[in-house]
């Protein structure tokens, strides 16, 4: 079976785009049933531990198990040991490993593959997965692109490894645009940057300026909307990350900010503050007519749809205090779905539609909690000075946040839904405002 993708890269400075081909086989047969199985479910799971060495073959093969090795370390499920004195080199990958000689390093998995470059350039790398201890092989694929495009495979085969020992879908080849951070508290220069989802490539979309905040990525397409505060006042723009091309959504008699598109891609919701006043809007992208559907006299903004399109979830203050709301997508049937003490800001719906994320701010103390869609299982997630702005990884598994310390330093986090993996994120510098793109194609 072969499948066949495109992966549009972002252009150097944005000014053109770099189409490469990656295509994928399976070709080997794959255990009916894994052996190992990583249940990420569990109250209290231990990192299950993997034999990664170095890809054989030369080239990428180091750098790619090494993506691979941080990829999956990061996740918290598994544990990736150091297989460097191992006396089984593992230098052809259709050869059968010794056994014995991985299961004595603890191993539970082996990723073992090869690294070759054609005259042409071209990379292909094959891969296997193996259950050390019942001597199965679970997983064999091949992957073929461009020599440049190294990264992504290492990416797409953390994803297939995750997958097939998790059963959930990996969330590795994917990016995230940002709010990249620099300067002095009372003088911070924030400039729209996009990255991979590990911290690598990092690239800035806008000089410094101007003010940029709640960037946030189409699930359709390669295209991002944010919000852009200059002196004239406030603006709602959508970039594509494959033409370079950015454009405004129109002009407003107010503010406008936290734009967020519609499932589908065709809408953006985003609020529109005028005399102290803030509603929720909605505009069609092919007609560029926008419709506004709330007319509280409160303050409602954050607006978030759900996976089908149908619903809106959002925060107001109609009750007294910031709160989480849901609505038809026409403003219709608004109900209030949080009912906890404090305040409930930022709501995200999860991609499976399970979970809405939200900021919670308790006290002098802020978390990232899920609940679900009528309310109910509420769970927080973190404590800290500062936590806020969740976004969800493509399989709803896992949530960025940006979390602020008291010496108003900012930085990406990551946590999963059961709140028991939490770290920081890959990239080193200060940021705010993360938003996960979709797996690429």
């Amino acid at each position: 079976m072969n499948l066949k993708s495109v992966f549009t890269g972002l252009p150097a400075a944005l000014a053109s785009a770099a189409v490469l081909a990656l295509s994928m086989a399976i070709f080997a047969p794959t255990a009916a049933r894994a052996q190992i199985e990583v249940d990420i479910d569990k109250g209290a799971v231990k990192p299950l531990p993997v034999a990664i060495p170095a890809f054989s073959g030369g080239g990428r093969g180091a750098d790619i198990s090494q993506v691979i090795s941080g990829n999956l370390e990061r996740s918290g499920l598994f544990q990736p040991l150091n297989v460097a004195n191992v006396a089984d080199k593992l230098t052809d990958v259709n050869v059968q490993p010794r056994f014995p000689d991985w299961q004595a390093t603890g191993a539970q998995a082996l990723i073992n593959g090869q690294v070759t470059v054609g005259a042409d350039g071209t990379l292909r790398v094959d891969f296997r997965l193996w259950d050390t201890f019942s001597q199965q092989q679970l997983l064999g694929l091949q992957f073929t692109s461009t020599a440049e495009n190294w990264r992504r495979v290492a990416h797409k085969i953390s994803d297939a490894v995750y997958e097939r020992l998790t059963g959930e879908k990996g969330y590795f080849d994917t990016r995230v645009v940002f709010v990249a951070e620099s300067g002095s508290k009372m003088a911070r220069v924030k400039k729209l940057a996009i990255m991979d989802q590990d911290g690598a490539n990092p690239q800035y979309l806008t000089d410094g300026s101007y003010i940029v905040m709640t960037p946030r990525f189409s699930s359709t397409s390669q295209e991002i909307t944010y919000m852009a505060l200059r002196p004239t006042g406030s603006s709602i723009y959508l970039t594509n990350l494959e033409t370079a091309r950015t454009e405004t959504i129109g002009k407003f008699p107010g503010m406008v900010f936290a734009p967020r598109f519609s499932p589908d891609g065709s809408k953006v919701a985003f609020s529109v503050e005028k005399g102290g006043n803030s509603d929720i809007y909605v505009m069609d992208l092919r007609s560029r007519s926008s419709t506004r559907i709330t007319t509280d006299p409160a303050i409602d903004t954050s607006p978030s749809f759900s996976p089908d399109g149908s619903k809106i979830v959002f925060n107001s203050d109609r009750g007294g205090q910031a709160q989480l709301y849901i609505m038809n997508v026409d403003g219709s049937g608004v109900r209030r779905i949080s009912y906890g003490g404090g305040r409930y800001t930022t709501p995200v719906w999860s991609p499976r539609g399970d979970f809405i994320a939200f900021t919670k701010q308790t006290g002098g103390e802020f978390h990232i909690g899920v609940m679900r869609a009528d309310g109910g299982d509420e769970r927080l997630l973190t404590t800290s000075y500062l936590d806020e702005g969740p976004t969800w990884a493509p399989n709803g598994r896992v949530l960025m946040f940006s979390r602020e310390s008291a010496n108003g330093n900012s930085r990406l986090w990551t946590v999963d839904i059961t709140g028991r993996i939490l770290r920081p994120a890959a990239y080193q510098g200060a940021a705010s405002d993360p938003a996960w793109s979709p797996l690429l194609d």
